[in-house]
C-alpha cells in the first residue's frame, strides 16, 4: 500500500482566525525576513486590523504497509501567504511588521511541532485518518497560542510584550 497525500491550510491573524485549503506560498527559512513588499493582499473594506498575515502548515506524506507495520514518509513545512497577507501602509511601522513576522515564526514552530508528533507516532493501517487528527490537534494549537499572542501583545501596541515575545519565539527556534 503506497500513498501520497498533500493537505495545506493557512491561518489568517488579525482580528480572526480560520483555515482554508490554498495554493503554496513562501517557504519559512530562519534567514528570511518578511518586508512589507511581501504583503501582496488587497485591505478588505471596513477592515479593522493595521495588518493581516496569513501563514500556516502544510503537509504531505507517503505510507507503506510492510510486514503489519506502516513505514511513514513526511514533510511538514510552514509557509507565508503573500497573495493573502496585507497591511495599511499609513498607520504600520517596524514593530507592526515584528508582530507580523512573529506569526509566520510560530507557523514554523508548529510544523516543527508536526514534525515531531509524526515521528514519535506509530501508526496502524488507518494513518490517513490518524494524520488528519494529528494535524486538526495541531492546528487547533496553533490558533489558540495565535490568539494568545495577539491578545498579550495587544495586536503589537503593547510594546514590553511584543519584545518579550519576539525573544521567547526566537528561542524556542534557536537563534539569538
Amino acid at each position: 500500500m503506497g500513498k501520497i497525500i498533500t493537505i495545506g491550510c493557512f491561518l489568517f491573524f488579525g482580528f480572526f482566525g480560520f483555515t482554508q485549503e490554498i495554493e503554496e506560498g513562501v517557504l519559512w527559512n530562519p534567514d528570511l525576513r518578511l518586508t512589507w513588499s511581501d504583503f501582496k493582499g488587497k485591505v478588505p473594506p471596513a477592515s479593522v486590523p493595521a495588518a493581516t498575515t496569513a501563514s500556516g502548515i502544510s503537509y504531505k506524506y507517503s505510507a507503506n504497509l510492510i510486514h503489519h507495520e506502516v513505514e511513514l514518509d513526511f514533510e511538514v513545512n510552514a509557509y507565508f501567504y503573500p497573495n493573502e497577507s496585507w497591511y495599511k501602509p499609513e498607520v504600520c511601522d517596524d514593530l507592526i511588521l515584528s508582530h507580523e513576522q512573529l506569526h509566520f515564526d510560530i507557523s514554523e514552530l508548529f510544523a516543527r511541532k508536526m514534525r515531531d508528533k509524526l515521528e514519535r507516532t506509530s501508526f496502524s493501517d488507518n494513518v490517513k485518518a490518524e494524520i488528519r487528527k494529528i494535524y486538526r490537534e495541531i492546528l487547533e494549537e496553533l490558533q489558540k497560542f495565535q490568539e494568545q499572542y495577539d491578545w498579550e501583545t495587544n495586536f503589537s501596541r503593547n510594546a514590553q510584550k511584543q519584545l518579550e515575545w519576539n525573544k521567547k519565539i526566537a528561542e524556542a527556534l534557536g537563534k539569538d
